[in-house]
C-alpha cells in the first residue's frame, strides 16, 4: 500500500523536477546571452 501512495508522489515530484530544470537552463541560456553581449560590446 505505501508503495501505490508514494508511487504517484514520486512522479509528481520527478514531473516538477524536469519542469525545474527546464525553467531553470532556459534562466541560464538568457544570462549567457546577456553575458556574451556584454563582453562582445
Amino acid at each position: 500500500m505505501a508503495d501505490q501512495t508514494q508511487t504517484p508522489l514520486r512522479e509528481d515530484t520527478y514531473s516538477s523536477f524536469i519542469g525545474m530544470v527546464k525553467v531553470g537552463s532556459i534562466v541560464v541560456a538568457i544570462a549567457a546571452a546577456v553575458v556574451v553581449g556584454l563582453i562582445a560590446s
